[in-house]
């Protein structure tokens, strides 16, 4: 399941944004992130011709089964990460932005032991 960082914050994006909107698009994308509308469409194109996502007829962007478990790690790495961070003493956005990094490098095996630690150690996360 390993995929470049560009690739994972694409579709960490997308479900960001479908968790806010009924419909995601690609000029949404190149919006929420600040890239150009280019940029994303080749994206996409990636993204949809590894099977990550789907685009309708009506340009609507959707998850794949594939894309969604990337996103949803990405995510919740993300997430905890930030929210651990922060509860350490790092202002917010230092932490989000060390998240951001953090979230594509660390394994499965150390970010599981962080959290089993985490949850033994405070109940906050």
């Amino acid at each position: 399941m390993k995929i470049q960082e560009s690739a994972e914050n694409y579709l960490e994006t997308i479900l960001i944004l479908s968790l806010k909107k009924s419909y995601v698009r690609s000029i949404d994308i190149a919006n929420e992130l600040g890239f150009s509308k280019p940029s994303v469409s080749v994206a996409m194109k990636n993204l949809r011709e590894n099977h990550y996502i789907t685009v309708a007829s009506d340009g609507n962007i959707s998850l794949t089964d594939a894309g969604r478990t990337i996103a949803e790690t990405i995510y919740e790495r993300h997430t905890f990460l930030s929210s651990w961070l922060t509860q350490l003493g790092v202002p917010s956005e230092i932490a989000s932005e060390d998240a951001c990094r953090i979230e594509h490098v660390i394994s499965s095996e150390s970010f599981e032991a962080l959290k089993k630690h985490v949850s033994m150690h405070t109940d906050k996360l």
